[in-house]
């Protein structure tokens, strides 16, 4: 994992298949870009929570996965009390083991405290 000026980049390979996972870190939230082979932008969820629930919308609707990024952005925008956007660029589904693995690899690197 690298990092420089609040940029985080760390690539994982799970289940015969390689995620990019870059995060860049600003004051009032995170920007979180989950790619599957190439580094492109895809789905985008975004959720802001300043109060006891986050307000959680949808920018680019995902064909699959939509659940998981979802929680990953309403998970870490109520852990910091921001704004948290998640892309992801997947191939295909995503396993349960692989969503969990993901997820746990995001909050490890953001380490919020």
């Amino acid at each position: 994992m690298s990092s420089l000026n609040g940029f985080l980049q760390k690539t994982i390979n799970l289940e015969s298949r390689s995620f990019s996972l870059r995060i860049q870190k600003f004051e009032n939230g995170y920007f979180v870009s989950i790619s599957e082979g190439s580094n492109k932008i895809g789905s985008m969820v975004v959720s802001l929570a300043t109060g006891p629930t986050p307000i959680t919308t949808t920018v680019i609707p995902s064909k699959s996965n939509s659940l998981f990024l979802k929680l990953t952005a309403e998970r870490i925008s109520t852990r910091m009390k921001g704004i948290a956007i998640i892309s992801s660029f997947i191939q295909k589904e995503l396993e349960t083991n692989t969503v969990k693995a993901l997820m746990t690899e995001i909050m490890d690197m953001i380490r919020i405290d």
